[in-house]
């Protein structure tokens, strides 16, 4: 299963990049929304692919762990990562394309694929849902190129 959006965001490549990898702040917002993440590789002064997140939470009333890794770093073009719970690995693609110098085009793409059998019933369910999940990504996806885009206002 698949999903991919797209949002242009009022700033230059080098800063929407700038803010989308770092690190340290996209924890701290992770852990505001009750995820409890912490880093098991990788130099926050230096990132790179390979970097390594692990992530606790609740979904579905039950206690769940994600392995996050970083497996592309390409300044200032593109960051991929690999998730793995349960069942399911998460590739995300997300890219960022300079549309002018004061406009950036973030796309970003999800492919979900199960590993078990318990996974490959989920995703069946989810996409019995797909229309209202795609519709719940893409808002995700525009609240967060809006926070973005006013958090670079804001820092001038």
């Amino acid at each position: 299963m698949e999903f991919s959006t797209k949002e242009d965001i009022e700033a230059p490549l080098d800063r929407v990049f700038s803010q989308a990898s770092d690190f340290d702040h996209i924890e701290r917002q992770v852990m505001r929304r009750g995820v409890d993440v912490r880093r098991v590789s990788g130099d926050p002064a230096q990132p790179a692919a390979g970097m390594g997140w692990l992530a606790g939470f609740r979904f579905r009333g039950k206690p769940r762990e994600a392995e996050i890794t970083l497996t592309e770093y390409d300044v200032p073009n593109r960051l991929c990562y690999r998730t793995v719970s349960g069942g399911i690995e998460a590739v995300t693609q997300i890219d960022f394309v300079a549309l002018s110098r004061s406009r950036t085009r973030v796309g970003m793409e999800i492919a979900l694929v199960p590993k078990t059998l318990s996974a490959r019933v989920l995703l069946h369910s989810m996409k019995l849902a797909k229309g209202n999940l795609e519709k719940r990504f893409r808002v995700k996806m525009a609240d967060f190129a809006k926070e973005l885009e006013d958090r670079l206002k804001r820092e001038g």
